[in-house]
This record gives structure tokens, C-alpha cells and sequence, in this order.
């Protein structure tokens, strides 16, 4: 065998043995540096006595890139699509005032009907406060899958946009 044909059979080689070994890899949502810059879409207190309450507990702001803005307005949310919760536990003061406190978690849904097709084409993450450590993970997206599977009317989505 020609050199160059055996230098090309191992470049094609190593190559499939890498796309496979990345097919292998669950896909990952990323974090979304910019988000806060996006459409806020609305907020909400989850409080003590709330089933989640334990482990989602505080003020929700909910953001929206562009894609997903035109899914709240026809009700499908397109390819690219993400969301953001922005997890924030409450403050209240001697006076009956809630604010804001130290942000919990930051949650993320994204829209890619081919890379999440097992979890209604979205792929779910949540990230460790301060960081971009990844908490949820496959078993994760698939918990947070669980709870969204009865919003398939809103093409499970929770929100809706608070003009």
C-alpha cells in the first residue's frame, strides 16, 4: 500500500475512532455568560410550604435569548432557543421587606431537537452559584425533565412572557 494511502486510512481511522468516542459523551448544555443582558421574561417566589420549595426556595427571574422570546409569541420554541433560571434566595428584612439574596443556582434549558431528542428536544443544566461547575448532569436533566414532561402543551415550557 502506497504511503499516502496508508497515512490516509489511519487520518480516517483516528477520526471515526473520535467521532465515536465524542457520540459517546452525553451532549452538555453551556452557561450563558450573557444572559442577564437578555429579555427578562418574568419572576416569582417559590416560598416555604411549596413542594420544591427545598430545593428550588427563592426568587425566579426568568430570562429568554431572541429564539426564545418568538416561542412565547407562537407558543413553539424554536431551534436555539434558551432560557434561564436565575435562582436567588430571599432576604427578608426587620421590616417585612423581601430582597433579593445570594444567587443559588443558575438553571438552563436549550432548545436542539437532535442532540436532546430523549428529553422533548430540550437539554437541561444547572450551575453551581458563581461558578460554571455543572450540577445537574445526565441524571439531572432527566429529573428535570420529569417535572417539565406534563407542560408538553407549552412545549414544556413553565413560563409565559409577562409583557
Amino acid at each position: 500500500m502506497p504511503r499516502h494511502r496508508l497515512l490516509c486510512c489511519l487520518s480516517a481511522l483516528l477520526l471515526s475512532v473520535a467521532v465515536a468516542a465524542d457520540a459517546a459523551q452525553p451532549a452538555k448544555v453551556g452557561y450563558p455568560a450573557t444572559y442577564r443582558k437578555w429579555d427578562h421574561v418574568r419572576s416569582m417566589v417559590i416560598a416555604a410550604g411549596h413542594p420544591l420549595y427545598e430545593t428550588f426556595g427563592g426568587i425566579h427571574h426568568i430570562y429568554a435569548n431572541r429564539r426564545a422570546m418568538k416561542g412565547f409569541a407562537t407558543g413553539t420554541f424554536p431551534e436555539g432557543a434558551v432560557l434561564v433560571l436565575d435562582l436567588l434566595a430571599v432576604d427578608e428584612t426587620p421590616d417585612h421587606a423581601l430582597n433579593e439574596g445570594a444567587r443559588k443556582l443558575v438553571a438552563v434549558m436549550q432548545k436542539d431537537a437532535k442532540r436532546f431528542a430523549a428529553t422533548g428536544g430540550w437539554g437541561f443544566e444547572a450551575f453551581r452559584a458563581g461558578t460554571r461547575e455543572r450540577i445537574a448532569g445526565p441524571e439531572g436533566a432527566a429529573a428535570c425533565f420529569a417535572c417539565h414532561a406534563g407542560r408538553q402543551k407549552s412545549d414544556y415550557v413553565f413560563s409565559s412572557f409577562r409583557p
